[in-house]
């Protein structure tokens, strides 16, 4: 697992320091020794002479045949492009160059750069093989077919949410990630790891589990185990104004085992949806609310109740009881975030914006 660089996180659990600790994850190799170096442990790569340590969260993942297993499952075609995150010395590398007609390499880390390129120079695979130096979390991604990763834990969440956001779309991501990030990705409602995590990236993506990649299979072994998915942009998208549809779920899953009622007459949600909600009459009065959010066929009609007016919002009573009439029109008011699904939440939105109550 090789470094990234850039800022992110990946959840609750395997948080990253920022930019600093990119430089520290972990790097793939065929084989290693330990010495003691400094304060902490330090893994050297024998034919490399490349050091990697322990203390920074760098482990070699030397297990040949998950490499094997994580190649084939990609179901790369021979004229297929590959996006590789984080190459590190090159064997996950070798074997896609075997199978696809290119592969670009993103790699941070100026020794992995130098040593892919002398791992590759002459041989047949050379003109295949092209190698960008630096972060790819602030680099313009190219287009690619499939992408391929034994992705930093630290990046886990921004890179997936890079990857969904490019265009082109592209046919599959498999990406190595943290075991429990890995199953926040393909839980489902009522599941203990079912997060906003969860419901964003299936809206934009069906997401399976490929394999489990125990600790033993690096060297060292990592404090946690991990998991291979499988990611597939939807064919369309969903239609959603996605920084609306965010701003939904996040307020929904601040409390996911309360209630929505109890989540929507919160003074904090109300002061920001009063506060949206003024800038939508207003706009709405100009003429220029065409398109905002999500406008399926049918959204005025599901709104039975009457708009307030600017002169009702005096009165916050009155504009508690049209947000929480909004729950209980569709009967969402006793529901729980942690128990709702796409569709749900997709109806739920629909509802708020016909009522002109948005989350931008």
């Amino acid at each position: 697992r090789s470094c990234c660089g850039g800022p992110g996180k990946q959840g609750e659990r395997g948080r990253g320091n920022g930019a600093g600790t990119m430089m520290s994850s972990a790097l793939r190799v065929a084989s290693a020794g330990v010495k003691k170096h400094g304060r902490g442990k330090v893994t050297r790569a024998n034919a490399t002479g490349i050091e990697f340590h322990k203390s920074k969260g760098q482990h070699i993942l030397k297990n040949p045949h998950i490499i094997e297993s994580i190649v084939q499952k990609a179901g790369i075609k021979s004229t297929d492009v590959v996006l590789e995150i984080g190459p590190g010395t090159g064997n996950l590398t070798a074997k896609l160059l075997e199978v696809a007609k290119k592969v670009i390499a993103y790699e941070v880390d100026p020794r992995m750069v130098l040593e892919l390129q002398r791992r590759f120079q002459g041989t047949p695979q050379a003109s295949q093989l092209q190698v960008v130096q630096g972060d790819v979390l602030k680099h313009d991604l190219p287009y690619f077919d499939v992408c391929v990763s034994n992705t930093p834990y630290q990046i886990s969440s921004p890179l997936t949410f890079k990857l969904l956001s490019h265009r082109p779309l592209f046919r599959a991501a498999i990406l190595m990630f943290q075991r429990e990030f890995a199953m926040r990705l393909v839980a489902k409602p009522s599941e203990s790891l079912y997060c906003r995590l969860t419901v964003n990236t299936q809206l934009l993506a069906r997401v399976s589990h490929l394999l489990k990649v125990g600790k033993n299979n690096f060297k060292p072994p990592p404090k946690v185990e991990s998991s291979v998915v499988r990611i597939e942009p939807r064919h369309p998208p969903v239609q959603v104004n996605f920084t609306e549809w965010d701003g939904l779920v996040r307020l929904c899953f601040s409390r996911k085992n309360k209630t929505l009622g109890a989540i929507f007459k919160q003074n904090a949600c109300l002061d920001l949806l009063e506060k949206n909600y003024r800038k939508f009459l207003q706009l709405e009065a100009s003429g220029a609310t065409a398109g905002r959010g999500h406008q399926g066929e049918g959204t005025m009609e599901i709104l039975d109740q009457k708009r307030l007016g600017l002169s009702d919002l005096a009165d916050r009573g009155k504009f508690k009881d049209y947000v929480l009439n909004v729950l209980r029109e569709g009967d969402f008011g006793d529901r729980r975030s942690s128990k709702l699904d796409q569709e749900d939440f997709l109806e739920l939105l629909a509802r708020f914006n016909a009522a002109g109550l948005h989350f931008k």
